[in-house]
């Protein structure tokens, strides 16, 4: 599954990836002024939350989004609120856990996935956290449990980890709180701010994946240059 700053997402089936050439293959076609911001495997039974930089996020089922092959734009996945803004993060729903939206000046929160209720793709999504002058922009957003470790990398290149553990679950409609005191990078007269977030996988983590249904399928389109776009 793939997802676009620009708020398309596409799913193709694993076996279109088999014959990987050294200089690569296409994953998804691109418009002007998109880019790839996620891709993750999913066994089609999954339910997927994008959220926006601006603060609202959607949830919607995965068969939502039919197969494509790989020389595919996808279809729309959520309604971005202006030309500004921008999807910047999804999120395969697998366990029984809490989202973790990080905004730009380091602070954040975690809300009840089940507060979250799944709608249909295409739509303006919920608030996530609140983006106030105080908190800037989504950087964002994880799935994460009690026992889960953050990374978080400033734009200057400092990182932090830390324990999801003490990070408060508090409703979506918030603030959150400070995760971590911003200063401003030497020869800097602004404060830093949040470049990325990544949740620490643990050694003992599971780490086989099992295909997905459908894995051992051709994908449509794939031996073609024809785009696939959503419908009007």
């Amino acid at each position: 599954m793939c997802a676009t700053r620009k708020g398309l997402i596409k799913k193709t089936v694993l076996s279109a990836y088999s014959h990987p050439r050294k200089a690569g293959i296409n994953a998804v076609l691109l418009e002007e002024g998109d880019g790839l911001i996620d891709a993750i495997i999913t066994d089609g039974t999954q339910d997927l939350i994008l959220a926006k930089k601006k603060g609202l996020a959607i949830r919607f089922h995965e068969s939502e989004v039919r197969p494509m092959g790989r020389t595919a734009y996808g279809v729309k996945s959520v309604t971005l609120d202006d030309d500004t803004d921008e999807v910047v993060s999804m999120v395969g729903v697998k366990r029984q856990a809490t989202l973790l939206a990080v905004t730009e000046h380091g602070y954040g929160k975690r809300s009840e996935i089940s507060e979250y209720r799944a709608t249909h793709r295409g739509g303006k999504g919920i608030i996530t956290i609140k983006t106030t002058d105080r908190n800037g922009q989504i950087v964002a957003v994880k799935e994460v449990v009690d026992g889960d470790e953050l990374m978080i990398i400033t734009r200057s290149g400092q990182m932090i980890r830390m324990p999801v553990q003490g990070i408060s679950v508090i409703g979506r409609n918030t603030q959150g709180v400070r995760l971590v005191n911003l200063q401003p990078a030497e020869g800097e007269s602004q404060p830093d701010t949040v470049a990325a977030v990544t949740r620490v996988v643990s050694e003992d983590e599971e780490t086989a994946v099992t295909p997905p249904s459908g894995a051992g399928e051709e994908a449509p389109g794939d031996g073609g240059t024809v785009a696939e776009t959503e419908p009007n």
